[in-house]
């Protein structure tokens, strides 16, 4: 169940919170995600599964999550003799963290527009009603 604002803003909250709180990513891809940071060349699925413990195929379903939230890159090396494999490398952090303030602004555009058209229903509804003495 998710946290009201209120709740979120009372919490204390690390930057890594951000990772969930913009785009519900879990434990385990932030453990990814971290992994492939502290890395220094772009790694394999398989060695960001053995980095983090995890089968392969768990590994890769936290990849395409990372990937599809735009915190990682993906690239694809070719082998000399033919065939080719992809390797993981993190996202500039400045890329990640406009994109974060894209979506914030955009939320907070978005609340400000909700807000409005409450206090609009509301102070039409107030205005309509009937003052009794």
């Amino acid at each position: 169940m998710s946290n009201s604002m209120a709740e979120y803003l009372q919490q204390d909250m690390e930057c890594e919170g951000l990772l969930e709180c913009f785009h519900g990513l879990k434990q385990l891809d932030k453990e990814c995600f971290m992994g492939l940071v502290e890395s220094e060349e772009p790694l394999t699925i398989d060695e960001l599964a053995e980095r983090v413990d995890r089968e392969r195929s768990t590994a890769y379903r936290s990849v395409q999550r990372l990937l599809q939230a735009g915190f990682i890159q993906k690239e694809q090396v070719n082998y000399d003799q033919g065939g080719y494999y992809h390797v993981y490398r993190p996202t500039n952090p400045e890329k990640i963290a406009d994109n974060m303030q894209r979506m914030l602004n955009d939320w907070y555009a978005k609340m400000g527009q909700l807000i409005q058209e409450f206090e609009d229903k509301y102070v039409a509804v107030e205005e309509s009603v009937p003052v009794q003495n």
